[in-house]
């Protein structure tokens, strides 16, 4: 590899590949919307194209001429807060995703590696479970299952090679949603009530950068047609990340478990198993949860001192 397109360049995950291409000494075409660009890095080797992902096919004669091996797709709308249970957004993030990967077609990429989500699991799991009724969360997760399997027939149909990365659940510097992790260590650190569920069920956090180093060795790596679970191999019941947390940055704070109801799905430890990235793409998660903590509650102090 040596030219990429990043679709949603700006934003946590796609901002932290960016940075892990450039170590690799590629040139980077990065799209996202018009004045989000400053996660970017500067660089010589950097391009930065306005994306609207709604005029996508408008691209092609912008981006032809770099002649690109690969495409990274991140871009999508809604992939934290509310939006999530958007249900028409997150239809559209799917023919969104088909528009991108027609797109990667045309200009000459080879390769189209997309950023799923281990939710398209849980979702299918929440949706065909007798009598379950599943929250609103799983909306996001069906946007993603559809365009997973939409994409491997469509990218079959036109001959570009499929590679589906799904991550378990990224953190880390740089991030701003109010995702699981991220709302955690602020409460912490503004004293807010600390309330969870049970925390019974089995999860996986992976750091971003390990998330990014996952990204390049499985678009440099992957087989065609196959997807891969990003995580750190070291899934386990939620509350014992939890409680790593406390031990970490919350010694002094009070953490009470049960009084938030979970009506998700508890997936098996199986369900969160690397072997097979591993195997195909050699990334394994280098940075312990405790040291992502660390670094994470770091940029955030530094982040909203600024």
């Amino acid at each position: 590899m040596k030219k990429a397109i990043v679709t949603g360049a700006n934003g946590f995950v796609g901002s932290a590949l960016v940075k892990e291409l450039l170590k690799h000494d590629m040139q980077v075409i990065c799209l996202d919307r018009a004045g989000c660009s400053g996660n970017i890095p500067q660089d010589e080797r950097v391009t930065f194209i306005e994306h609207d992902l709604a005029a996508t096919a408008e691209l092609e004669s912008v981006l032809a001429p770099f002649d690109a091996d690969i495409m990274y797709h991140f871009a999508w709308a809604g992939s934290a807060g509310p939006q999530r249970a958007d249900t028409e957004l997150q239809l559209k993030n799917a023919q969104w995703t088909i528009d991108c990967l027609r797109l990667a077609k045309k200009v000459g990429c080879k390769r189209f590696v997309c950023a799923g989500s281990i939710m398209e699991h849980e979702t299918i799991s929440a949706a065909y479970a007798q009598g379950n009724k599943p929250g609103m969360a799983y909306v996001y997760g069906s946007g993603k299952l559809v365009a997973h399997t939409m994409a491997m027939s469509v990218a079959a149909d036109i001959g570009i090679e499929l590679v589906w990365a799904k991550i378990t659940n990224a953190y880390g510097a740089g991030e701003l949603s109010p995702r699981f992790i991220n709302t955690t260590i602020r409460k912490i650190l503004a004293d807010e009530p600390l309330q969870f569920t049970a925390a019974t069920q089995n999860y996986d956090f992976v750091y971003i950068d390990d998330v990014a180093r996952a990204f390049y060795l499985i678009g440099k790596n992957g087989k065609p047609f196959s997807h891969y679970l990003i995580g750190s191999s070291n899934a386990s019941p939620l509350k014992q990340f939890i409680l790593q947390i406390k031990e970490s940055i919350g010694q002094d704070k009070e953490f009470i478990f049960g009084d938030v109801p979970f009506t998700g799905i508890n997936m098996p430890l199986e369900d969160f198993d690397c072997t097979k990235t591993f195997e195909d793409t050699g990334f394994k998660a280098e940075i312990s949860f405790v040291e992502g903590i660390r670094l994470t509650t770091q940029w955030i102090k530094e982040h909203d001192a600024k």
